[in-house]
């Protein structure tokens, strides 16, 4: 019976996103150009669960380059109304239209000439008489089956709302680069960086000389805590690595005064700075390799270890 119902309310949104696909005109190319063209910032309100869509949406805009803040229809009649300057436009969300809470910003934009874009199942009603522009979600296909709950209309406008971000998104040209910026903190923000900016380098590189002996390397590998070390020319070219798989591979009574060329592994897999870490990750899982060195010209400038991007 439960999962019966989920089916039925997850066919029922879908089928609202179908409408919404359908009625999406011209009217979204121009909200999208509108939004874009804006001075100031993008300012989005409503009260109840279309208050709760606004915000998520106007948090998505600034995420991806478009400055944006949710107004509280209550709290915009005691005084943050001041936060609207004649540069801003103002989306407003009410699936009826005629939201009393949201008459004084709709006032107030009105004296400032401030554009309002509306998010609404009625384009008769007050609120998309007083708009610039109008975009249009369906009515009366809420999942809720007392037809009382938001449901389906509040899914219409975060898809709505979303349609309209990544829209802006792809006319600013916003890249990764930008995403970083303005998410330089948790997992998305990392993920983001390049090695070349959580490599270990200078003396934290495990590093021995191609002349040296097996003892030597493990010391170093020992010291550095990498579980490999990298093999140089005298000139400073990477020409191996040594790991403790290559050392259990060669375990012999006499390993240790072996030539470390004897038993590495010749012309290692190795990284640019450049490379992020998105991609650097996908690599260690596809090579089964759990480090990197990271070089120029084959000359080494760091190393990474899966636990530095993890």
């Amino acid at each position: 019976m439960n999962l019966k119902t989920g089916i039925a309310v997850i066919d029922i949104e879908i089928k609202s996103l179908k409408l919404l696909k359908k009625k999406l005109s011209k009217n979204f190319h121009e909200a999208v150009e509108l939004l874009y063209n804006t001075k100031g910032k993008i300012i989005v309100s409503g009260i109840g669960k279309s208050g709760h869509i606004a915000s998520k949406i106007s948090s998505t805009l600034s995420s991806i380059g478009s400055p944006s803040f949710f107004i509280h229809p209550s709290e915009a009649n005691h005084g943050d109304l001041g936060m609207i300057t004649k540069k801003d436009t103002v989306i407003l969300i009410s699936n009826s239209g005629e939201t009393l809470e949201l008459s004084n910003i709709i006032l107030h934009c009105k004296k400032l000439c401030v554009p309002i874009l509306s998010i609404t199942s009625e384009n008769d009603s007050t609120l998309a008489k007083k708009s610039k522009l109008v975009l249009e979600i369906p009515k009366g296909v809420e999942a809720c089956p007392l037809e009382l709950a938001p449901t389906s209309s509040t899914t219409c406008t975060l898809v709505l709302g979303d349609a309209l971000a990544l829209a802006l998104l792809k006319k600013r040209k916003f890249t990764s680069k930008d995403f970083l910026e303005l998410h330089p903190g948790g997992k998305l923000g990392k993920m983001l960086m390049k090695v070349g900016d959580v490599m270990k380098k200078k003396k934290m590189i495990p590093l021995v000389d191609l002349n040296e002996k097996v003892s030597e390397a493990i010391l170093e590998m020992t010291s550095k805590g990498e579980g490999c070390v990298g093999v140089v020319s005298n000139k400073g070219i990477l020409k191996g690595i040594i790991t403790d798989g290559d050392l259990r591979r060669h375990m012999s009574k006499n390993l240790l005064n072996k030539n470390v060329s004897e038993i590495m592994t010749h012309n290692p897999k190795t990284l640019s700075t450049e490379t992020s870490l998105t991609d650097a990750l996908k690599l260690m899982n596809k090579q089964s390799i759990t480090n990197y060195f990271i070089t120029k010209n084959m000359k080494p400038l760091g190393i990474i270890h899966l636990h530095d991007i993890l």
